[in-house]
């Protein structure tokens, strides 16, 4: 029996990519591998979420891995915020911000004010807000102050060339 059957671990409203997850115990620790910062990292349930909609935005999207960032520092008003993931599109300029919350933190206003917040120091074109059962792929629109929210997520290679 592997540990990741041995892991009570949320269920996801993703396909299931258990496949391309590593995890192991080490020192008392549950650790899982993260192929973005190709370091093996605590396992929580954010992390549970992160590691499985990585894989799940870089198939479904067509991401390349070597896109992404995860656990991205920026300062913004003279604070230190840090972004859970960002996409880079094809020239190494920001292209989208992910947010991820653990399955049981429900996807309220105050985590869209929370990734808008970044994106004022970031201005990119595209949010993703997940908490493993919920998923937006938002499109902002600078000069109206808008955003608005795609039910069909475009591919990579559609918007990362805009």
């Amino acid at each position: 029996m592997s540990i990741l059957q041995t892991v009570k671990l949320p269920q996801l409203n993703a396909p299931d990519y258990s496949e391309y997850i590593k995890i192991k115990e080490d020192k008392g620790h549950i650790l899982i591998y993260d192929y973005i910062r190709r370091r093996w990292v605590k396992l929580s349930n954010e992390e549970w979420v992160r590691q499985n909609i990585n894989i799940f935005i870089s198939q479904i999207l067509e991401v390349p891995l070597s896109k992404f960032a995860n656990e991205v520092s920026l300062q913004y008003n003279g604070l230190s915020k840090r972004c859970d993931s960002i996409i880079y599109d094809n020239f190494g300029k920001p292209l989208i911000i992910i947010e991820y919350k653990k399955p049981d933190i429900k996807i309220t206003q105050k985590i869209f004010d929370q990734i808008f917040v970044y994106n004022l120091q970031l201005s990119v074109p595209y949010l993703i807000i997940s908490n493993g059962i919920e998923h937006y792929f938002c499109e902002t629109n600078f000069e109206k102050k808008l955003f608005k929210i795609h039910t069909n997520w475009p591919k990579y290679k559609e918007i990362a060339i805009k």
